[in-house]
């Protein structure tokens, strides 16, 4: 699968493909089903599939104050598409000049620069400028101009509709099941393991500390979580246990989000190593110790809960 940063950098052999178009924050059960059409549609047309997406996402650009809290970064994005099956990604910057394309413009740019073959979106699929033109004028445009545009109907589980701001809702909740459900998968965040102040290990809880990728996160607290990549490289091995906190270290005076994961009976080094830490129990909000002292307690008790939820 290739990766495009703009359409400057398009090869011939990336135009007359099927394209799916969308933010696709999460890659939930929507988004899949989007992919599994655009693959399905190329399949008949014997042409390859291609995501066309935006960074950042429409609705930070828009609304740079108070932004959408992000499902997952580029990079968990790309990891999650890696063995989708698309032929390539084609990532366009969102900015004023994107952002202000009218309807016509932007069928020209699908038509004349991408040249498609195919378009798949979602239902409630919106664009040009102000989201003034819907899914069903895509389709009108695609036929004046010689393209075919799927639209896919929206994917319900347990009769909710699946959608990006309802998973976000789950995890804002604690309710990493609901989320699950929705996502096709656990909630997961990935990232390289840098070095922090090392506290960690002092207190006996060293922790492998992952940077939060977004400006927000949909979620917050102390978790149970598995923790994926662990191992010697190229061997497949089953995730660790482990008890992880999510937030600003406020006990510490901590500036910033920062994922710290605390893998039971673990002693190697991680550093630099590319991890998944699953969430799969909350444990409680993240909380200000009047020291230290204090605080070690509560990460035994977070500790204990972690591998109760976990049955280790």
């Amino acid at each position: 699968m290739y990766l495009i940063r703009g359409l400057a950098n398009l090869r011939s052999a990336q135009q007359r493909t099927v394209v799916t178009i969308g933010t696709f924050d999460g890659l939930h059960l929507g988004h899949q089903a989007l992919i599994a059409q655009a693959l399905e549609l190329g399949q008949r047309l014997r042409r390859s599939a291609l995501m066309l997406t935006f960074e950042p996402m429409p609705r930070e650009a828009m609304h740079p104050a108070a932004p959408p809290a992000r499902l997952t970064s580029f990079r968990e994005r790309w990891r999650l598409l890696e063995r989708s099956g698309l032929g390539a990604v084609c990532v366009l910057r969102f900015n004023t000049a994107l952002q202000s394309l009218s309807g016509e413009q932007f069928v020209a740019l699908l038509h004349d620069r991408l040249r498609v073959a195919g378009v798949v979106v979602g239902h409630d699929f919106h664009f040009a400028r102000g989201a003034e033109a819907s899914a069903a004028a895509l389709r009108r445009a695609g036929q004046a101009s010689g393209f075919d545009v799927s639209i896919v109907e929206p994917v319900l589980v347990d009769g909710e509709r699946v959608s990006s701001s309802a998973i976000r809702a789950a995890l804002a909740a604690g309710d990493l099941v609901r989320a699950s459900r929705l996502l096709g998968r656990p909630y997961s965040m990935r990232g390289r393991v840098v070095a922090g102040q090392r506290l960690g290990r002092e207190l006996g809880f060293p922790t492998a500390n992952l940077r939060v990728e977004r400006r927000l996160t949909p979620l917050a607290g102390i978790f149970a979580v598995r923790v994926h990549g662990i191992g010697v490289a190229g061997r497949r091995q089953q995730a660790r246990d482990g008890v992880a906190s999510l937030g600003t270290r406020p006990t510490v005076n901590g500036v910033g989000m920062l994922l710290e994961a605390h893998v039971f009976d673990f002693a190697g080094d991680l550093y630099g190593r590319e991890l998944e830490v699953e969430f799969v129990g909350r444990i409680r909000d993240e909380l200000r110790f009047d020291g230290l002292d204090t605080l070690v307690q509560q990460m035994h008790r977070d500790a204990a809960a972690a591998r109760a939820i976990l049955g280790v």
